[in-house]
């Protein structure tokens, strides 16, 4: 059976961690996510564009520190001008510019979101869900399944563009089939509160039908934030999954070994370790008995 060792005290770990391997940046980059912001840049959204610079700034800023493996892509929607590659290659998908394509995070891409230009047009978030997903399909293939996040940042007050063939609802239903079978996620944050005084009901009816359609087809959530200043809980960095670092034979005496996983669960600030939990299996002597 599997049991849970719990080392003492920090003194006891660090006996134990000069025995340990370093991490190769294999390992390190083992949970890196792949991450496309799809912000709305449309003159419904100016009021709160400001906000929006700065907390996808504080976003970026602890990827760079926290989880510098990332990569980030940046798709704007509701803007004067049109630049993404499926415009080019079957038409459609107009007043959406992908300001950065995906690559590991950096320095400039902070520079990126807190200098956002504002859009003239209104911004139709199902283009831009089809232009990000388009953006990590080139990227990763059938590669990095569930740890491909798309996070789209709108109002939802403006008026969907009617698809070409069927309704918006076939429209999502086609599109979270394919987000299910690529391994994507969608988090949608949904700014409302004062914006949505004057807002067409019939509109954001039906927008809110078609994201919520969105989290019964496939992995997606929405959250929907009445201020500005509740924009920042809403965006928040990922859940990482716990990492093995190593696996062996932790010696407890010359005729005695433990086979364990050191799996890290928490920091402390200033990147000390702070809690390391040992899985064995198997507990064994020179003899091969259990001991």
């Amino acid at each position: 059976s599997s049991a849970i060792l719990r080392i003492p005290s920090e003194k006891h770990l660090l006996k134990f961690l000069p025995s340990l391997p370093p991490l190769s940046s294999q390992t390190m980059a083992r949970n890196k996510e792949s991450l496309v912001l799809l912000l709305d840049v449309g003159p419904k959204m100016h009021g709160v564009v400001p906000q929006v610079e700065k907390v996808s700034a504080m976003l970026l800023g602890k990827k760079l520190i926290y989880n510098k493996y990332d990569e980030v892509g940046i798709i704007l929607f509701g803007t004067e001008e049109t630049k993404n590659e499926l415009t080019v290659e079957v038409g459609g998908y107009q007043n959406i510019v992908v300001q950065r394509n995906i690559k590991v995070v950096d320095g400039d891409l902070v520079d990126v979101v807190q200098e956002l230009p504002r859009g003239t047009v209104p911004g139709d978030f199902l283009d831009a869900i089809i232009v990000g997903m388009d953006m990590l399909i080139k990227k990763y293939g059938p590669t990095n399944k569930g740890k491909k996040r798309l996070c789209l940042i709108t109002n939802a007050l403006s008026r969907l563009r009617d698809p070409y063939e069927g309704t918006k609802e076939d429209q999502v239903s086609t599109i979270a089939a394919q987000m299910t079978d690529q391994g994507m996620k969608l988090e949608c944050i949904v700014v409302r509160g004062k914006l949505s005084i004057d807002a067409d009901k019939n509109i954001m009816e039906e927008n809110d039908r078609l994201l919520d359609l969105f989290t019964k087809r496939t992995w997606a959530k929405t959250v929907y934030v009445e201020s500005t200043t509740s924009l920042l809980g809403a965006l928040r960095t990922r859940n990482i999954s716990p990492v093995t670092t190593f696996r062996g034979d932790l010696e407890v005496s010359p005729g005695l070994k433990i086979k364990v996983r050191l799996i890290i669960c928490g920091r402390r600030n200033g990147g000390c370790l702070a809690i390391f939990i040992f899985h064995y299996t198997n507990l064994y002597d020179d003899s091969g008995c259990l001991g």
